[in-house]
């Protein structure tokens, strides 16, 4: 275990893009939704939603696919085996998402004592979240990230094995994939059963029980690539 946190240590020292560029980012979100306010003429008298938290993703991602490009070929220089990477990468990951969802649940806190920040914007406390217990909150902010954090190693990890044409094929691949079932979901009229499904699902299961689910698919397609990776 010593030795798996001393390479999440390693792994730290591009702690600006892990840690400073998503706190700057959610401190950011305030003032962006009050841009958005004043380039709406939104009134301060109506509750209204502004849907910025996916932009954190965009933050999140690209660190952790910086890490698999640059950290993993450092740390395999100093003797570090793939799967102590691989279990200090999951640790930086979770950790990550954990302290960035508790600065989530303040800011939720400090949106509802505010008024929805003055003008009765709902940023952190979205409806889709649903109505949860700090603790319970905590879970369904941190989900997405960690599984969007999944996302940035799969995505470095292949690089590392197949460079730039493994990227370019995931890409390609993902986006047939996402316009074949567009295409199946429509002619097979699959939209309503769908929408019925995720609509029934907690708020608790959407954003943190299934986020983990992809998280540990994609952490496993991770690893298979990642044993054969070189630096």
């Amino acid at each position: 275990m010593s030795r798996v946190l001393d390479v999440a240590r390693i792994q730290l020292v591009h702690w600006p893009a892990l840690l400073a560029y998503p706190l700057l980012a959610l401190a950011a979100i305030p003032l962006w939704g009050f841009g958005i306010d004043i380039s709406n003429g939104e009134t301060t008298g109506v509750t209204h939603e502004i849907y910025l938290l996916p932009a954190l993703w965009g933050v999140i991602a690209p660190a952790h696919l910086q890490t698999m490009t640059q950290v993993f070929p450092f740390t395999l220089g100093f003797g570090v085996t793939r799967r102590t990477f691989a279990a200090a990468t999951a640790l930086v990951v979770f950790a990550q998402a954990l302290l960035l969802g508790l600065v989530m649940v303040a800011f939720d806190v400090v949106e509802r004592l505010t008024g929805g920040w003055g003008r009765h914007a709902q940023i952190f406390g979205l409806d889709a979240l649903g109505q949860h217990n700090l603790f319970t909150l905590w879970l369904v902010y941190s989900g997405p990230l960690v599984a969007v954090s999944a996302i940035g190693v799969l995505a470095g990890v292949v690089f590392r094995r197949w460079r730039h044409t493994g990227i370019y094929l995931a890409i390609f691949g993902s986006v047939v994939l996402i316009v074949t079932v567009g295409v199946l979901t429509k002619t097979q009229n699959w939209g309503p059963s769908i929408g019925n499904f995720f609509g029934g699902q907690p708020s608790l299961a959407l954003f943190a029980v299934y986020p983990l689910v992809l998280t540990l698919v994609l952490g496993g397609a991770a690893w298979l690539v990642l044993r054969r990776a070189t630096a």
